[in-house]
């Protein structure tokens, strides 16, 4: 048994490799090998499978992933080898012997080249250690942060390895030889300058001198045009040896040289640009701890030299990572800048590019800047900790005003914050004038030529800003608000800055500042799963915190206990009247009555995501009523728009939305239910038109307002694809609720999906809704959804499973009077029948199923009948007969079927290759490869390449072939 990370990520066998499966559980499984022998916890392997924010599900999926990997492993004896997936309370193990593992054996032959005295011997080492690579690291994984950042430093340890055998060749003599290694790598890497010194080195000492010098000034020009920057020491010192004519230093080989991974992680060297500045040659740092707002330095010597707009104002605020100095103290005589901000925000953690961007909006000439975000997500933090952290820039003072938005007690009054600002201003009691519109003048006119900022905090309209805006060019506002104040936008031109959620590192950090950071330390794995349950929430974080901050018995994972509960997690995160549900009551009592009612009905949606014809579905409306509501909703903050026209809640916002009508919640149930029911048979119909209905609908069913049009069946493949794991949560919440009518139907709806990617991993979702037809004692629906996880289980391997529950299938259907879905349980037991060795009884029960969709006049099945037939009898050594079903299926016209198509193309090809008439055979089998290509069917492009390549070398078909299993390798997630 060996592990391959150095190349295709895969478990290689005495009798091939593990089926994997799709790409999400290679990702699992390079996680676990990544971190061999060390227990890798969920959240790790959660940050390992997605890269953005994850499904709510997520546990499941990673368990089931693992569950299918531990199978894997026990059925290839996995244990005779000492290899074992194991769990450890919140994390896996996967404990194997290291010498099973690529990417140790690479280590221990870098480790052995180094310590040869002969660098003969080191040569084979280094080559044995290259020829475990079979590719990119890491291919057919998922592309998330952690898995990229471990490929990349493979590969930077290989190109390293790549470096050192030419070193070692010239130590031999072996220029030409040192210059055909480096070639390869320095062409695909042709701004790795260490890679071009080594290559124009090993040229020079081969004696081509020339292609050595031509090599400096392509990688010069491409340095320059690429990344603004010259060629550093490395590369300038290697052309200056070829045209001095010196033989040139050698590179040691040793510890500072090492090639191990080790050395691959360390940070790449700068270089210094046209313009002075450090630019890393290497992959930009994405910690955006460290990113510097852009701020130019031209913007700088403009303010100097007293440039238009910008005389007398210093042009960029501090970096928000920066120490910032204080502002000057007055010296004696002169008034003290106006101060009014609030202490800065105590324990504030992370919010490095909210703080870059709020640098960058408050770098124009008088900005408005406005940072937007639900309640709680830290705007007024955020905008203070900016305020404090920037003072020097602003030397004539700091106003804040708390404008009550949202608040019981109501707004403050304009008046009322233009007063208190015209007194900090200097102005006498006496003087500020009695209007609105007087004392908004006063205001603009005594900040007309200072530099100040003012804070605007909770802001619940535009109208209510706009009195409060200083006069000064030079001067900065922040207006915070849970609306997204549009109109204040569209007239003064205020720049947008949205707050989002933290991410669970910084989350996990606040915990830390308010509690310890040894307390958090002791239970690693109970903070982070605290801060993935308060959604990222800095309010739901702080109450969190205060509640164990008070009670230092209590252990984080106890908490996090009780906050795993939905029923009581928005009680536990009130706290007086600062906890979560009293910042949403605030937000929702502003609402109109009807987004209102949609807001509470979105609290009993069971998936992660709606769009407007889901929300009417929820409240009993029509898209366009739901979608004007959604708009509401979302200038509230209350929802949010991930892409055009799909829409999440907040975990901790739909738990609040929910508790407001529970009531409610069956019919909103219901009314999405078949909701999902109505657009499922809508794409199914456009994605494979022309077959019988799935099923009939239930006897109560409620047709909703409008069901989405599907122009294609591209566009119905994608909706299926895209509401894959929604679909699923509805069929889990209509089995919680007893609609197992609605469950085993919205699951069987997706068949099309199935049989376009039937090997990812549909069989447990297949269980659910067969476990929903037997609680409905229907032998209707037990035999539609056994035909599928039939013919599912029988793509996945697991054949004697599959002849179980398809032994049953044909005489359920008989029971129930369905004579097609009693055809359809036959070409399912016949297939696996087949497989089994059975081939006999498959073609009987084949034919049979052939006689029974004819006598009902269902070309659909019958098609779907001779197909399989077709295949069989192939394979029973009936080449003619094979030929004549397949032909007689394609007259059936499934000319829109696209995958039947295909298939059907390639029994006709084999069968003709049979017969002997290759050059028709070859034919066909390339039409049935485009035909697949075309429609992205991958598997059937797949199928069609294997047989052509059994009677033809041709590069063109090898070439097609494995891009074909590269898309699968990929697609399957």
């Amino acid at each position: 048994m060996e592990f391959r990370l150095l190349g295709t990520v895969s478990v290689e066998t005495l009798t091939g490799p593990l089926p994997l499966g799709p790409a999400k559980r290679r990702s699992l499984l390079a996680a676990l090998l990544l971190s061999a022998n060390t227990p890798v916890s969920m959240a790790r392997l959660t940050d390992s499978l997605w890269d953005d924010t994850p499904p709510r599900h997520t546990r499941g999926v990673i368990q089931g992933h693992v569950s299918r990997l531990r199978a894997l492993l026990v059925g290839a004896d996995a244990g005779a080898y000492g290899v074992e997936l194991v769990t450890l309370g919140d994390a896996y193990l996967l404990r194997l012997p290291e010498s099973l593992l690529d990417t140790q054996r690479f280590e221990e032959l870098l480790l052995l080249a180094r310590e040869q005295r002969d660098p003969a011997n080191s040569v084979l080492m280094l080559k044995e250690a290259l020829s475990l690579w079979q590719g990119p690291a890491l291919t057919g994984v998922f592309a998330a942060p952690p898995l990229q950042a471990a490929a990349h430093s493979l590969e930077e340890s290989r190109l390293a390895t790549v470096e050192q055998l030419a070193y070692t060749y010239g130590a031999l003599g072996e220029h030409s030889r040192a210059a055909a290694v480096l070639r390869t790598e320095a062409a695909a890497h042709p701004m790795r300058e260490s890679l071009a010194a080594a290559l124009m080195t090993a040229l020079y000492r081969a004696g081509r001198q020339s292609e050595a010098l031509d090599w400096f000034h392509r990688t010069r020009r491409l340095l320059a045009e690429e990344l603004g920057i010259d060629p550093g020491h490395e590369l300038a010192d290697a052309y200056a040896l070829i045209l001095r004519g010196a033989p040139g230093p050698e590179r040691a080989v040793g510890p500072e040289r090492a090639v191990g991974p080790e050395r691959a992680a360390e940070p790449e060297r700068t270089a210094k640009g046209a313009d002075g500045t450090d630019r890393a040659a290497g992959t930009a740092r994405t910690d955006e701890a460290h990113h510097t707002p852009a701020r130019t330095d031209h913007a700088v010597q403009t303010d100097r030299a007293g440039g238009p707009g910008l005389a007398g104002r210093a042009a960029v605020p501090p970096p928000p990572h920066a120490p910032t100095a204080p502002a000057p103290a007055p010296s004696a005589g002169e008034p003290r800048p106006a101060d009014l901000l609030p202490r800065a925000p105590r324990g504030f953690q992370g919010r490095a590019a909210d703080l870059a961007a709020l640098g960058r909006a408050a770098a124009g000439e008088a900005p408005v800047c406005l940072v937007t975000g639900p309640a709680g997500v830290g705007k007024t933090a955020l905008a203070l900790h900016w305020a404090h952290r920037n003072a020097a820039a602003f030397p004539d003072g700091r106003l804040f005003a708390d404008l009550r938005g949202f608040s019981d007690t109501g707004e403050t009054a304009p008046m009322e914050v233009l007063r208190e600002f015209l007194l900090a201003l200097g102005v006498a009691p006496r003087r500020v004038p009695e209007s609105v519109s007087a004392a908004a003048a006063l205001f603009r006119s005594l900040t007309d030529r200072r530099r100040l900022l003012v804070v605007l905090d909770n802001a619940r309209d535009s109208a209510s800003v706009r009195p409060l805006l200083p006069g000064g060019a030079d001067c900065v506002t922040l207006v915070t608000s849970r609306n997204r104040l549009e109109g204040l936008i569209a007239s003064d031109a205020a720049r947008p800055v949205p707050v989002d959620v933290l991410e669970p590192r910084d989350g996990t950090a606040l915990l830390a500042g308010v509690l310890g950071e040894e307390r958090v330390l002791a239970e690693p794995v109970a903070a982070r799963r605290l801060a993935e349950l308060c959604g990222g929430l800095p309010l739901a974080l702080r109450v969190t915190a205060a509640r164990l901050a008070g009670r230092p018995r209590w252990t984080l994972a106890g908490l996090a206990d009780e906050l795993a509960d939905e029923r009581s997690r928005l009680t536990y995160l009130d706290v007086d009247d600062t906890g979560v549900p009293a910042a949403l009551r605030l937000t929702v009592q502003q609402l109109s009555p009807d987004a209102v009612h949609q807001f509470t009905r979105l609290g009993h949606h069971p998936g992660s995501h709606f769009d407007p014809y889901t929300a009417a579905a929820l409240a009993g409306t029509d898209p366009v009523t739901a979608a004007a509501a959604l708009e509401r909703l979302a200038t509230a903050h209350l929802v949010t728009e991930t892409a055009p026209g799909r829409w999440i809640l907040h975990d901790l916002v739909r738990l609040y939305a929910r508790g407001l009508d529970p009531a409610s919640a069956d019919e909103a149930l219901r009314n999405v239910l078949d909701h999902y029911i109505a657009t499922a048979l809508a794409a199914a119909d456009t994605a494979e038109p022309g077959g019988e209905p799935c099923f009939v609908l239930p006897e109560d069913f409620r047709a909703p307002a409008a069901v989405r049009d599907f122009t294609d069946r591209a566009t119905a493949m994608r909706w299926l694809a895209a509401e894959r794991d929604d679909l699923a949560l509805a069929a889990v919440a209509a089995r919680t609720a007893g609609h197992h009518d609605r469950a085993w139907r919205i699951v069987l709806l997706q068949w099309p999906q199935v049989v376009w990617r039937v090997r990812d991993n549909w069989s447990p979702l297949l269980e659910l809704a067969l476990g929903s037809a037997r609680a409905e004692k229907d032998p209707y629906a037990e035999s539609r959804v056994l035909n599928l996880l039939g013919w599912v289980l029988t793509e996945e391997g697991r054949t004697a499973e599959a002849i179980a529950l398809l032994e049953r299938s044909p005489g359920l259907a008989r029971q129930a009077g369905d004579r097609l879905g009693e055809a359809t349980a036959l070409i399912n037991l016949a297939v696996v029948q087949a497989e089994d060795g059975g081939l006999d009884a498959a073609l009987e029960d084949c034919a049979r199923a052939v006689g029974l969709a004819r006598e009902e006049g269902d070309a659909h099945t019958e098609m779907l009948a001779l197909q399989h037939l077709a295949r069989m009898q192939l394979t029973a050594n009936r080449p003619q007969d094979a030929l004549d079903s397949a032909r007689a299926a394609l007259g059936l016209g499934p000319e829109r079927e696209e995958a039947r198509r295909v298939l059907l193309l390639t029994v006709d090809g084999e069968a003709r290759l049979a017969l002997g008439d290759e050059e028709e055979g070859i034919r066909m089998l390339n039409l049935a490869a485009a035909e697949a290509e075309r429609a992205e069917y991958d598997h059937g492009a797949v199928r069609a390449l294997e047989a052509l390549l059994r009677v033809t070398a041709r590069a063109e078909y090898r070439r097609r072939y494995e891009e074909a299993v590269r898309r699968l390798a990929v697609g399957d997630v």
